[in-house]
């Protein structure tokens, strides 16, 4: 197969031997590389080889071949964004697509039902493309083995070569994209390369609230698979209904050789409470394992229990271990229409979170995530929408250590395809009721789903944000209740298609809804309970009305909190040459146009990531229904 350029111009090829989501899983040879790393994953951050090229027509065509001559290349670091690199333009937008007064582009099926366009980003003027070369030899433990390689997050549209072999295609810039390599794959001077163009038809799917940036953001890993592996794990912890015993459920996905698993799960202080083995290849499940006494996972006591599988071949020789830590807690929508976790009322003292560091945009560390968790722990913050869009891979395991709970959301946002200028208009809206473009928000709720299903953290999926509501999104609602019993459905664009309430989103989700409306919705015979997945827009001198929020707590139970608006101001630090200092510099200030400005800055922290007075406000009205 060779790679074309017109699947940026068609919604319908958004992944191209891409390998199917799953687990989020480690796994290492043997318990001792717990410490030291597994030998089994090999990073590729760094420094690469890169070219920029304006329009898709300027691209350097065939940059992937193994004898191109890129001596004219530029270095560029992986992980990183091209614009911060000092390509392209930085841009910040909040509603609009970013080609809105420059460029007439419609999403496809829409205004004409029957034809794509053209050229609509293959041959674009303001589609930028980023080149990149890496080379890299085998280590010995991946020698003769599977090998998968690993993009944690690449925007918007990737390419892959090896070896002058073409290896796929994918789109969804925050969800980890999979390929297997090994039918190219070289012990020495293998010539990776990857081709990133900034928009493709995704484009009209990611219009979330942010800088507008492409790349290879996240980080790029090569996989060894072992002779037999487990490439997917789905845990299933069920407390009974006296939340003191429960029943644990684990099916595997082996592929390779049949195999042996040898699982044991361990309480918190480390004393083996089960353990079993099963042999096979394929699917693998094993018995159902009961607890008769439970600790229950929450934000209050945050237990973890520990699985390790031990996988063996058929001379039991050890071939992987594979740990995960999973927590037993239940979510119920009860007949009295109000969510309890555990028994107990959900109170959600929550905050929108994007990604951010103020240096180096959406590429974000390990040490800026544990800050995040300290700064919500220490203002009584339970609570994360993943606004809009899924984190990195760590994040989820640090909310379930840290007892925070999450509203995993899908990488979805269509805000401009409906709302113009303020006005509802949803003439050529997306996904909406576009048979065109289901697979691929059926493919992002898949992704979503598939690698984060094992976090007890999450309480809510939630379909996206600001995409309007159609037949397309209530599939993806029915793709979660087909597949998960244990959480809830969140959406709130179904506020403006009443009709599909009863099969969309299991609570009434607002945004910036005043108290007088929320009562009146309370009051008025309501069918779901409310939920503010976005408040109190900290933007400015803001969060002063919050105790009108509160007070609704103790007087409707229905009323489960909400989310505010946001976490952290996206602002990225610029030299000033005026006054020789590093200053915060925010929408608008890149000489781009059209922006939001100012609206960039709206967190409760500055983008450097000190609080703002606002966070006071915060720690005092969210410590009263801890």
């Amino acid at each position: 197969m060779q790679a074309n350029l017109q699947w940026l111009d068609d919604p319908e090829v958004f992944r191209v031997n891409q390998l199917p989501a799953h687990s989020d899983h480690h796994y290492y040879h043997d318990t001792a590389e717990f410490k030291t790393g597994s030998r089994f994953i090999k990073s590729l951050n760094g420094a690469w080889r890169f070219n920029f090229a304006k329009t898709p027509a300027e691209r350097p065509v065939d940059f992937y071949q193994p004898d191109f001559d890129a001596t004219d290349f530029d270095t560029i670091q992986v992980p990183g964004h091209i614009e911060l690199a000092g390509y392209g333009q930085i841009q910040y937008i909040n509603t609009l697509y970013p080609w809105e007064g420059k460029i007439y582009r419609r999403p496809p099926y829409t205004l004409n039902q029957d034809q794509l366009t053209p050229g609509l980003f293959s041959d674009a003027a303001d589609n930028t493309v980023g080149s990149y070369l890496k080379t890299f030899d085998l280590d010995d433990a991946f020698k003769g083995q599977r090998i998968i390689i690993q993009f944690q997050g690449v925007e918007e549209a990737l390419y892959v070569w090896l070896n002058g072999h073409f290896i796929g295609y994918a789109e969804d810039s925050f969800t980890p994209s999979e390929f297997d390599l090994t039918p190219y794959i070289q012990d020495q001077g293998n010539v990776l390369a990857v081709r990133v163009y900034k928009r493709s038809t995704a484009a009209f799917i990611e219009d979330q609230d942010m800088f507008r940036f492409s790349g290879i953001f996240r980080d790029v890993n090569i996989l060894a698979e072992p002779a037999s592996h487990i490439t997917d794990l789905d845990i299933r912890p069920v407390p009974n209904a006296n939340l003191k015993s429960g029943e644990l459920n684990i099916t595997t996905k082996v592929t390779g050789e049949p195999a042996t698993l040898a699982l044991t799960v361990k309480d918190h202080d480390g004393r083996v409470l089960t353990s079993q083995t099963q042999t096979g290849s394929g699917s693998v499940t094993f018995d159902t394992m009961l607890f008769d006494q439970l600790h229950l996972w929450s934000p209050q006591t945050p237990y973890l229990y520990q699985l390790t599988i031990e996988v063996y071949d058929a001379d039991h020789q050890l071939l992987e271990v594979v740990p995960y830590q999973f927590g037993f807690r239940t979510v119920e929508l009860r007949d009295d229409k109000v969510i309890y976790v555990n028994n107990k009322r959900l109170v959600i003292n929550g905050v929108n979170r994007h990604e951010w560091n103020a240096h180096t945009g959406r590429v974000i560390s390990m040490a800026d995530m544990r800050a995040d968790i300290q700064t919500m722990l220490a203002n009584n913050i339970n609570a994360d929408r993943t606004c809009h869009y899924p984190d990195q891979l760590p994040w989820y395991q640090l909310c379930d250590e840290a007892g925070i709970y999450l509203m995993a959301e899908n990488n979805l946002e269509s805000h401009g395809s409906w709302q113009k200028i303020g006005a509802i208009e949803p003439s050529y809206n997306v996904p909406g009721d576009n048979p065109h473009w289901l697979a691929a928000v059926i493919d992002r709720a898949r992704s979503n789903y598939e690698w984060f299903k094992n976090h007890p953290s999450i309480i809510f999926w939630s379909l996206g944000n600001e995409s309007y509501a159609g037949e397309d999104i209530a599939a993806m609602q029915a793709f979660y209740k087909e597949h998960d019993d244990s959480r809830l459905v969140h959406y709130e664009g179904v506020v403006h298609t009443p009709e599909l309430k009863d099969r969309i989103s299991d609570v009434e989700s607002r945004m910036y809804e005043k108290p007088q409306n929320i009562v009146a919705y309370l009051e008025d015979n309501p069918t779901k309970p409310f939920l503010d997945c976005e408040y109190m827009h900290d933007m400015g001198n803001s969060l002063g009305g919050m105790q009108s929020y509160n007070d609704l707590i103790d007087k409707y139970p229905m009323y489960q909190g909400g989310f505010i608006w946001d976490f952290i101001d996206q602002a990225l630090f610029v030299h000033d040459p005026i006054t020789d200092q590093d200053v915060l510099r925010y929408g608008g200030d890149f000489d781009e146009r059209h922006s939001d400005y100012e609206f960039s800055g709206d967190g409760l922290m500055f983008a450097a990531r000190t609080p703002k007075p606002a966070m006071q406000e915060v720690k005092y009205y969210y410590g009263l229904h801890k």
